[in-house]
This record gives structure tokens, C-alpha cells and sequence, in this order.
């Protein structure tokens, strides 16, 4: 038999394996279409109908005005989990007449980076045709992957557009961040999350329409406050309280507060040690207590201590704030701050919770005085940035052998010989008149000494 034969037969076969392969792979999306989690069946393509974020997308605002002129530029979008990153991307390419790509930081390497870049190299050279990059979790690339963006950036060969939980101006190479624009997404308010809500109970095709629920006022308050601004959680715990909970005899699913709590797993706090969070929420806790706020201070060391934070960073900065903030306003504050470190070194979590929160009450109640800080930053300020001045003779040490021949020590005072105190100068001439500290007439810190 012909030879030839047997290959049209084997091409033939490929072809039709690769066309299976395309309407499996075809099939498998509508099916994920269908029987996905709710959030993503019901993710808008439109952005009119996107939930949130007025300030990127009401009229007039940035993302309005780029999408509806097709004038996208590379971004990054920053914000908590379930605020839309990855909906107004999928907006943008929908919208777009650039080529679309899609990466995972999670997974991608440098070899899926310069794929991506070869593909958009060929379309804008053939088609002068952009493409656009969307790297979900961006912040999970490391500095090689992103500098493999960089130039391809920088021609305009690629626009990027980048998503990340994580502040971007702690994560992202700064090359690379210089020329991208970064696009802050904030947690969804009550209404958004109630409009999210009424979405899914009312949409027949995506959402949970078709199904009869009763969802009572005080589950939807409950739902809305304790899934914190993220949509995504919402939606996908009320499809759980839909589907886990029984029929009534009338046919109707009741979500009350208690099968709906029942469908919520325990909030995570976003925190991470090393980033965004943790500074924004250590710096809201000092300056509740620099603030005399005992509850908001109360507050955000709750918030720390249920994150997991280290309990001694704790302590070290209640340490610091007692010198720093209530200083000499009153003395026993540092005493009680370090008695407070040394306690929770010893005593260990849960019990260092009490302690913690016993020194940050003490401490934002306590009177205010930065007098001691300012003054030593005065002095370094003069130390650093002044001549250095002589040590006047007088104070200058007199206890070896020779010194009295130098002069050293001679005209001294001892203060103890004058009942305490005797006037003297203690700074070289030129700075006689120099005031580093300042009371503040706060507290204990005032200053009592006459001269």
C-alpha cells in the first residue's frame, strides 16, 4: 500500500486529536461557566457593571476615560482580596482592541515572560497590533522575572497590568514601578457588598435567582459585616448558606444569622509582618495613644495581637512611645513600659495580651511630654551640622597627673558646696544661651530649677 497513504492517515488523525483537545478544552470553560463559584459566574464583562472603586470607574474618573478611548497604560492595581483587580482586568480585555495575555506569578517563570514578549514582539511588528500582560499576584515575582519585564516595559512593546494584595512600593522593583501607574482599589463599602448581594439573589442564569431564597435582614447585616469588604468571600459564602441549608415546607431556603454563620470561615486578618499592613497598623496604634484614644489604641492592639504579631514588637514599641511621647509629662510611664517587656518575655501569649493591654491604657492615658525627644534630636541637630565646640577648661577632667598644669578643672564649682546648685557655665561660651530642652508644662514635666 502506498506509504503515502498511511501519512495522510496519520495527519489526519493528529488533526482531528488536537481539534478534540480544543473542544474538550472548549467544553471544560463553559462548563466552569456554569458550575463555578458564584463570584466568578457572576463577574461583570461590562464596566458599567462593576461594583465599586467610583473613584477609578465613574465617569470622568482614569479607568473610564482609558478604557472608553483604548488608551490603557501599564498599572498595577493594589487592594485587599476580593475588590475587583482581576474583573476590571478582564474588563480591560473585553474592551480592548490589543491582544490579551495572562500570567500567573504563582506559576510563571522567565521562559513564560519571554513567550508572552515574542508573541507581542511579532504582533506589533506584523499587526502593529499591542498586546497587554495581566500578571495576577505580581508581587510573588522575583526581581529577575521582573526585570525580564522591564525593557519590553519601557518600549511599549507589552502594557502591563499587574494585581497584588500587597503595596506595590514594598514589593515591585523600583525600575519597574517607575513606569507603571499604581491604581490603589479600596474594600468594598456596605452598599457595594449589599448590591452584590441582591445580584445573586436576583440573577436566574449566573446567580442564585432560580433558587427560592429568603435571606433575613439581620443574616444580610451579619454576611455584609463580617466578610469585611471582600465581594468575592461574600458571594461564595452566601452560595454555600444556599446550598447547604434545607428546603422549607413551602419549598423556600431561609437564611437566617445562624446557618449563614455556619457558611463563613473566621475572617483573615490582612497582615503581613513585613509589609503594608503592619506598618499602617503599628503606626494607627501609636498615634491612637499619642492621641490620649485608650479604645482606638485598645483597638489596633487587639487587631495585632489576633494577626499573630509578635508580642515583644509590641512591647519594645510601647517602650519606645513611654520615653518618646509621655516622657517626663510622667516618669513612671518608662518604668511601667519596661516592666511591661520584661513581663511578656516571661509570661508568653495569651496571658501577655492582659499585660499589654493594661501598659497601652496607662500610656494613652497618661500626660504628654516629647520634650526629651526633642531635645536630644536638637543637640545631635547642632552635633551633625555645627562646628564642634572646645570643652570648656573647667569641666574638662582633673584626675591624672598633669591636668593642673593644663588648667583642666580649674574655676570648677562643685554644686554640692553651694547647697545643690551654683551658676556656671556648662556650654562653651558661644553656646551659652542654647535650649535643647523646652518643658512642656505637661504632667510632671516642668521646670522647677531657678537659675
Amino acid at each position: 500500500m502506498n506509504p503515502c497513504f498511511f501519512s495522510l492517515i496519520s495527519y489526519n488523525f493528529k488533526y482531528r486529536e488536537e481539534d478534540f483537545m480544543d473542544l474538550f478544552t472548549m467544553s471544560m470553560e463553559k462548563n466552569l461557566d456554569r458550575t463555578g463559584p458564584l463570584a466568578d459566574r457572576l463577574r461583570p464583562k461590562k464596566l458599567k457593571d462593576f461594583v465599586g472603586q467610583k473613584h477609578l470607574v465613574d465617569e470622568g474618573k482614569f479607568l473610564q476615560r482609558s478604557i472608553k478611548s483604548d488608551r490603557i497604560t501599564s498599572m498595577i492595581f493594589f487592594g485587599p482580596p476580593g475588590t475587583g483587580k482581576t474583573t476590571l482586568a478582564m474588563i480591560i480585555a473585553n474592551s480592548t482592541s490589543m491582544n490579551f495575555e495572562k500570567l500567573s506569578a504563582v506559576t510563571a517563570g522567565v521562559k513564560d515572560i519571554r513567550e508572552v514578549v515574542e508573541k507581542a514582539e511579532n504582533s506589533l511588528k506584523h499587526y502593529n497590533k499591542k498586546t497587554i500582560l495581566f500578571v495576577d499576584e505580581i508581587h510573588r515575582f522575583n526581581k529577575s522575572q521582573q526585570d525580564a519585564l522591564l525593557p519590553f516595559v519601557e518600549r511599549g512593546i507589552i502594557i502591563l497590568i499587574g494585581a497584588t494584595t500587597e503595596n506595590p512600593y514594598f514589593e515591585v522593583n523600583k525600575a519597574l514601578l517607575s513606569r507603571v501607574m499604581v491604581l490603589e482599589l479600596k474594600s468594598l463599602n456596605r452598599d457595594d457588598l449589599s448590591d452584590l448581594i441582591d445580584r445573586a439573589l436576583s440573577d436566574r442564569e449566573n446567580g442564585l435567582g432560580a433558587m427560592k431564597i429568603d435571606l433575613k435582614e439581620e443574616a444580610r447585616e451579619f454576611i455584609i459585616r463580617v466578610c469585611d469588604g471582600d465581594g468575592r468571600n461574600i458571594l461564595n459564602s452566601l452560595e454555600i448558606a444556599a446550598l447547604s441549608t434545607e428546603k422549607n415546607s413551602e419549598g423556600i431556603i431561609v437564611l437566617d444569622i445562624d446557618n449563614v454563620s455556619e457558611s463563613i470561615q473566621r475572617k483573615a486578618l490582612k497582615y503581613d509582618k513585613d509589609g503594608d499592613e503592619h506598618y499602617n497598623t503599628i503606626s494607627a496604634f501609636i498615634k491612637s495613644m499619642r492621641g490620649s484614644d485608650e479604645n482606638a489604641a485598645v483597638y489596633w492592639l487587639a487587631k495585632m495581637i489576633d494577626a499573630g504579631e509578635d508580642p515583644k514588637f509590641i512591647a519594645r514599641r510601647i517602650l519606645i512611645f513611654a520615653s518618646e511621647d509621655v516622657g517626663l509629662a510622667d516618669s513612671n510611664a518608662i518604668t511601667l513600659a519596661n516592666s511591661t517587656f520584661q513581663a511578656v518575655n516571661v509570661i508568653g501569649m495569651p496571658e501577655s495580651r492582659i499585660i499589654l493591654s493594661q501598659a497601652v491604657i496607662y500610656m494613652a492615658k497618661a500626660p504628654k511630654s516629647n520634650s526629651a525627644y526633642l531635645a536630644i534630636d536638637r543637640a545631635l541637630g547642632d552635633i551633625r551640622n555645627e562646628k564642634t565646640m572646645e570643652i570648656p577648661n573647667h569641666l574638662k577632667d582633673s584626675h591624672y597627673k598633669g591636668a593642673e598644669k593644663l588648667g583642666h578643672g580649674k574655676g570648677y564649682k562643685y554644686p554640692h558646696d553651694y547647697g545643690g546648685y551654683v551658676e556656671q557655665d556648662y556650654l562653651p561660651v558661644e553656646y551659652r544661651d542654647k535650649k535643647y530642652y523646652e518643658a512642656t508644662n505637661n504632667g510632671d514635666d516642668l521646670d522647677n530649677i531657678k537659675k
